[in-house]
C-alpha cells in the first residue's frame, strides 16, 4: 500500500472534518465534544492521552488515527525513542497483524520529524 504524504493526510482531514462539523446532528457534535474532552488534562497529562490514542490507534489499524495522534505526539514534544517505544506497545498487544501499520507509522514520524528539523533550521537562520 502506497504512503500518502503528510501533507495529503492533512488537507483530507480539514475537508472531511469540516464537513462533518457542518452537521446540526446533537449526537455527532456530542460525540466530537467527547472525544476532544479525553484527551484534555486529568489525573493523566492530555499529551501521555496522546501516547494511549497512539497506541490504542495502532492496535485499530486506523492509519488516519496514526497520523493524528503521531502528529500529536511529537507537537506535544516527545522524542523518537519514545514515540518508537510506545509503538513497540501497540505491536506487542497487537501482534503481527499491526506490522503493516507499525511500518505506516514509521514513514509518517520520518516526515514529521523531518519537518520539525526544517522549521528549526529556518527558524534558526532568521
Amino acid at each position: 500500500m502506497p504512503h500518502r504524504p503528510f501533507k495529503q493526510f492533512r488537507e483530507d482531514r480539514a475537508v472531511g472534518q469540516a464537513r462533518v462539523l457542518d452537521t446540526e446532528h446533537l449526537g455527532i457534535k456530542r460525540f466530537f465534544r467527547l472525544d476532544s474532552a479525553a484527551y484534555e488534562d486529568g489525573p493523566l497529562p492530555g499529551r501521555t492521552k496522546e501516547l494511549l490514542g497512539l497506541v490504542a490507534s495502532m492496535v485499530l489499524r486506523c492509519n488516519d488515527c496514526i497520523d493524528y495522534h503521531l502528529e500529536q505526539c511529537v507537537a506535544a514534544g516527545f522524542t523518537r525513542a519514545e514515540i518508537e517505544d510506545a509503538m513497540n506497545v501497540a505491536l506487542v498487544v497487537g501482534g503481527s497483524i499491526v506490522i503493516p501499520h507499525l511500518r505506516h507509522a514509521t514513514l509518517s514520524l520520518d516526515e514529521l520529524f523531518a519537518e520539525q528539523a526544517k522549521a528549526q533550521d529556518g527558524g534558526s537562520a532568521g
